[in-house]
């Protein structure tokens, strides 16, 4: 697998780029599946699975049901990839009935379309959209279904580069990131009233690839704090937490690598500012991490996570009770999920179904308040399906 395919899978990191990487991967003739829906038990946990597929999935391996957000409702947000490898957003009811969306100008063809990874209490949802020359460009999904598009000045407008939208809070303030002319990401805070900030962590490099970045589906409390890692000149990771205020803490946690692409990697914060992530250490092995609001750093890893180059643990979000959901890469290079409470102990968790050769398995992609777990598992085909975890 390589770097930037395993990147996309981690999903709280850019996605734009390592999208179209998995776009040339997708079939090329895939029937369409109609949308449908299985429930099984989680035996050690006594918890409800139900496995879904949006319409018009694609069948194929890399294509399917990715779900991402969730919120207490119950409703989810994520994406599709249909058989002909155009990506399109999708809303899960609590009851189950899904609605596909595409945003204005998406472009329609294979390895284009609309990525939905944020949606917040009143149902309003963030993501981006790429157009027919590959540019992306933010939206914002109101309650009823309109959809509206922006772009944040400065976002470069070729191939690969333009405004990533990324998550959004209960009061419609939308956090993210834009890659510019000279393919430097800076990071970026929509106001409800469409007034856009870009702002630039300190310490992140200026060169192509590097800046500030936001973190997927939660990177923006309902306060307004936000998080999110950035690439220094060197090229390691750092993480850094944004007050209301705009001041900046960066950070990085005790035994992370400082070569390059390794470094601390954020992933969520919570309503109480607490933020969980991973950090990358001097032998590509991933670990989880929880820094409490005062700054104290636990340090943490699943029992089974790999220990190889690329594999460990990955928390993806952190809900309101300090519960982080997240994955882990075995040694066999299989994704494992599991859910590890505010006390520190780790369920483990896998979706019926979900296959066990190399990089298939379980992904769990957010937990909300009432401890309901949404995310898409790969099957022993390679192609994906949505899931909810309910206690």
């Amino acid at each position: 697998m390589t770097k930037e395919l395993r990147q996309f899978m981690k999903t709280c990191k850019p996605v734009r780029c390592t999208a179209l990487i998995l776009f040339a991967a997708l079939a090329i003739t895939v029937q369409t599946s109609a949308q449908s829906q299985m429930v099984a038990l989680d035996d050690a946990a006594k918890a409800k699975i139900t496995t879904f597929d949006a319409p018009g999935a694609g069948k194929g391996a890399g294509q399917g049901t990715f779900a991402y957000g969730i919120v207490k409702s119950g409703a989810i947000a994520g994406w599709v990839i249909d058989a002909g490898g155009v990506f399109h957003g999708f809303l899960r009811a609590n009851g189950g009935n899904i609605t596909n969306f595409d945003a204005p100008g998406a472009g329609k063809g294979r390895g284009y379309g609309t990525i939905a990874y944020s949606i917040n209490p009143s149902g309003a949802i963030t993501g981006d959209d790429v157009d027919v020359i590959g540019v992306f460009h933010g939206f914002l999904r109101a309650k009823g279904g309109s959809i509206k598009t922006f772009d944040v000045p400065g976002a470069g407008k070729s191939y690969l580069q333009g405004t990533f939208a990324v998550s959004i809070n209960p009061l419609g303030m939308i956090a993210g990131f834009y890659l510019d002319a000279k393919n430097v990401n800076h990071g970026f805070l929509r106001a409800p009233d469409g007034t856009i900030n870009s702002f630039d962590a300190p310490g992140a490099g200026t060169g192509s690839g590097q800046g500030t970045l936001v973190d997927y589906f939660s990177g923006i409390n309902p306060a307004g704090w936000i998080t999110g890692s950035f690439l220094d000149a060197s090229n390691v990771y750092h993480s850094y937490v944004r007050s209301p205020d705009g001041t900046f803490t960066t950070f990085d946690v005790p035994g992370a690598g400082t070569g390059k692409l390794q470094g601390t990697q954020s992933a969520s914060i919570n309503p109480k500012g607490a933020i969980t992530g991973e950090y990358i250490d001097a032998s590509n092995v991933s670990h989880g991490f929880l820094r409490a609001p005062d700054g104290t750093i636990t340090k943490f890893k699943v029992v089974g996570a790999g220990h190889g180059s690329g594999q460990g643990t990955v928390p993806q979000n952190l809900n309101p009770a300090s519960a982080i959901a997240g994955y882990y890469l075995d040694a066999g290079n299989v994704y494992r999920g599991f859910l590890r409470s505010e006390s520190g102990g780790i369920t483990k968790l896998n979706v019926p179904g979900a296959g066990t050769a190399q990089f298939q398995g379980t992904v769990p992609a957010s937990n909300d308040a009432t401890g309901a777990i949404t995310g898409y598992y790969a099957d022993a085909n390679g192609a994906w399906h949505g899931f909810l975890r309910t206690p």
